[in-house]
């Protein structure tokens, strides 16, 4: 599974970042994780709020940073 963040780097991308890693890790899926940083890249996604989850290449968040909870459902969805 490639999961990429898509953020600048600020504090919440950082913890959307951190907070992906926890719930993959818990669920044991096997998986890539990227934090992309260039804003011309979020444009190419559709993407125009970050944090940013895509799973896949498919963007299953955008401008917020959900719950760990909430994180480990989306991959677990993403991983079927």
């Amino acid at each position: 599974m490639k999961i990429e963040i898509l953020g600048t780097g600020c504090a919440k991308c950082d913890s959307l970042e951190r907070t992906t890693k926890a719930a993959a890790d818990k669920l044991g899926v096997r998986y890539e994780l990227v934090h992309v940083r260039e804003i011309r890249e979020f444009a190419k996604r559709g993407v125009m709020f970050t944090p940013a989850l895509v799973v896949n290449g498919k963007v299953l968040v955008a401008g917020k940073a959900p719950s760990e909870a909430e994180i480990a459902r989306l991959l677990a969805a993403a991983a079927q």
